[in-house]
């Protein structure tokens, strides 16, 4: 097996170890040779392929971090055709939570997910990918007409945005 040398914080390194003690992993190599393979095959699910997708991206960063809010909306920009809304908070004292709605393809979530997954300085990356042609027009209508959650197309901001 190869060896490879990875930079970390020293946080997250202590949290891996933890992680491993806590779970029964032979080690930290073990946790991250599993964390690969997961994130490499998140998006090889072929039930997804050739379908549209909605997608809930969710990233945390420190407040202080003005980085990586401009590289959020630059990416924003990048991808305006997917990203069907967008949402700033605070969240505490210290940091920020950036929300992206998004709706598309499966490689087209998966290249903004990788792009938002390499900002340096983001705390935490969460998603969540939803077939959203299963519904059928006529579903959607249903949902639309039921007076159930209201929906907005114009890429709008959360009112928190500046």
């Amino acid at each position: 097996m190869t060896v490879v040398s990875v930079s970390m914080p020293e946080e997250l390194l202590n949290r891996i170890d933890e992680f491993a003690d806590e779970h029964g992993y032979t080690g930290r190599s073990e946790v991250i040779r599993e964390a690969s393979r997961n994130l490499l095959g998140e998006f090889e699910d072929n039930r997804l392929e050739d379908r549209r997708l909605m997608a809930v991206v969710t990233v945390l960063f420190d407040y202080e971090t003005t980085s990586v809010e401009e590289r959020m909306m630059r990416l924003r920009h990048e991808h305006e055709g997917l990203v069907a809304s967008n949402f700033h908070n605070h969240v505490g004292s210290r940091y920020c939570m950036e929300l992206f709605v998004l709706e598309g393809s499966l490689a087209d979530i998966s290249t903004f997910v990788g792009k938002v997954r390499a900002t340096k300085d983001t705390l935490t990356v969460d998603y969540s990918v939803t077939p959203v042609d299963e519904f059928g027009a006529d579903g959607l209508e249903a949902l639309d007409g039921a007076g159930g959650h209201g929906h907005a197309h114009d890429g709008g901001t959360g009112e928190d945005d500046e």
